[in-house]
């Protein structure tokens, strides 16, 4: 039988139905109840005449009830279109329409937009309250739609079956929806455990959001092996040391802009943090000092850094613990990717896919049965992407002579200054290594003598007084001149999109606006 996603469920179901599945504002419920629930939803949607394959969408913050609504939407033969908590109300109406999702599960925080969606949404026909209290007039009631529905059997869609429709961020134009099968997500947590493995009696900690890829990967390694999933609305640092300290969260999931707010705060230093035994990280750059300072946080934390995408099921290369110890960094791999997964192809392209020497800088390709089947309704994007059975990612990056892939940068990112290439990424990581930077984005900008100019947008460190000149000095100690910033701006803080990632085009914009040509 092929892989699909509600056997791990099933399997966690008969192995051990007493078992914690979740915690949820002191709510807590069984792999048993879990079951039953995931079953008795399943059978509401077919009442309200989901049939196979139809788009259930979900609009809500994390909650105990994101896993229930992942799991019955599969239980019932249909496909989760999860909506980026912060995406405008027209972003929202798109993805929706796109792939045609009539049935929208709704939580507290998103009712004030029901009606709009509805308005203007021409797909979006019912709408289902799941948060904690009563349900708004002519939405339907999550648990009142359990307590009415007789469990119905698993539809086990399976293989190639369309599980999951993804839409990308939206970082960089209109979001695209990435059609994902069952296959691909299952094997996706199966090969990622292989790298970074835990069993049945950890506690993880999902604080990033479920929506997004990077989340719910982690949610579904959990299901996998059974584990207790400690589930909080979002990131805030009271939200995640108290979950810690009270839950004895041994597993943390987290993007470099948590992990950055975290070892900011001095709440920190005083936590007991001491039940973390593993932190993995990914979804978008991160600095050594960064990551020096993380270790000081978790001294007994084993580090695992996760490379992927959404177009590729999540992540294909890991940097496992061997390499964040101080053993370990020795080896000189810190800074990178880490491997391919098993199961995983990786090479390094030119323009025409063949394949670079190992050290030349090219396209970062993939091919694994973890790869999309395309996007949603966009055939020349997809063709684009998906060529020969390669996923071309669109980022630029090297390979070393061990498999090491080194990310050097979107290719869409690169600034191209005097004829001279200039990789963001490598900028960014000279300024981050000031004392006094907090964060910072490197964009190019229009120059009427070189095309593009090297400008960073720079977030201080709280107390700190360095201006552009003395970081501008700092650069130059560490890069060549071409690529050092030739202006600097002071903001308060980077705009960050839903899956964590700087938003470089709002960064852009201002630059850019009334150029008929956007290089960058």
């Amino acid at each position: 039988m092929n892989l699909y996603l509600t056997q791990t469920l099933q399997r966690a179901v008969q192995l051990n139905p007493d078992a914690t599945a979740t915690l949820f504002r002191g709510r807590s419920r069984s792999y048993g109840e879990l079951g039953q629930r995931v079953a008795r939803l399943a059978g509401a949607l077919h009442r309200l005449g989901m049939k196979r394959g139809d788009r259930v969408g979900m609009l809500a913050l994390n909650t105990d009830r994101t896993l229930e609504y992942y799991m019955a939407v599969w239980w019932a033969g249909g496909v989760v279109n999860p909506v980026n908590t912060r995406w405008s109300a027209n972003e929202m109406v798109h993805s929706l329409d796109d792939c045609g999702t009539a049935i929208l599960f709704v939580d507290d925080q998103f009712l004030p937009l029901v009606d709009t969606l509805r308005t203007c949404s021409k797909a979006l026909r019912t709408c289902i309250y799941m948060g904690e209290g009563r349900a708004p007039a002519g939405m339907a009631d999550w648990e009142t739609l359990l307590q009415d529905s007789e469990p119905v059997p698993d539809a086990l869609r399976q293989g190639e079956d369309l599980a999951g429709v993804f839409y990308t961020g939206g970082t960089t134009g209109r979001p695209k929806g990435v059609m994902l099968s069952h296959s691909a997500l299952a094997l996706n947590s199966q090969i990622s455990l292989l790298s970074a493995y835990f069993d049945e009696r950890e506690r993880l900690l999902q604080v990033a959001p479920l929506f997004h890829l990077a989340g719910l990967s982690f949610l579904l390694r959990g299901v996998v092996m059974g584990c207790t999933q400690v589930i909080v609305p979002g990131f805030t640092v009271d939200a995640v040391l108290e979950a810690i300290e009270r839950d004895r969260i041994t597993h943390l999931m987290a993007i470099p802009a948590m992990l950055q707010v975290l070892v900011d705060d001095p709440r920190t230093a005083a936590a007991d943090l001491s039940s973390v035994r593993f932190v993995g990280y990914g979804a978008s750059p991160i600095t050594v000092p960064l990551l020096e300072r993380a270790f000081a946080m978790f001294p007994q934390a084993e580090f695992v850094q996760g490379y992927g995408m959404t177009e590729l099921s999540a992540g294909v290369s890991y940097l496992t613990s061997r390499y964040h110890t101080p053993e370990g960094r020795q080896l000189g791999k810190l800074a990178s990717a880490g491997q391919a997964l098993a199961g995983v192809d990786i090479r390094i392209g030119d323009g025409e896919g063949r394949e670079l020497p190992r050290g030349e800088v090219g396209e970062i390709m993939v091919r694994s049965p973890c790869v999309m089947q395309g996007y949603w309704n966009l055939s020349e994007q997809t063709a684009a992407a998906l060529r020969d059975g390669w996923m071309h990612t669109g980022d630029a990056g090297r390979m070393d002579a061990q498999g090491f892939v080194f990310i050097v940068d979107r290719f869409k990112d690169m600034i191209v200054s005097g004829g001279e290439n200039v990789y963001c990424a490598e900028v960014e990581g000279a300024l981050a290594g000031h004392p006094e930077v907090a964060a910072v984005a490197v964009i190019g900008v229009p120059s009427a003598s070189w095309g593009e100019s090297v400008h960073a947008v720079v977030v201080r460190r709280p107390g700190a007084t360095a201006d552009a000149e003395a970081l501008m000095a700092h650069c130059r100690t560490l890069i060549a001149g071409y690529k050092c910033p030739r202006s600097i701006e002071f903001i308060e803080a980077l705009p960050i999109s839903g899956a964590g990632k700087v938003m470089k085009y709002k960064l852009r914009e201002p630059h850019w606006a009334g150029q008929e040509r956007r290089v960058g």
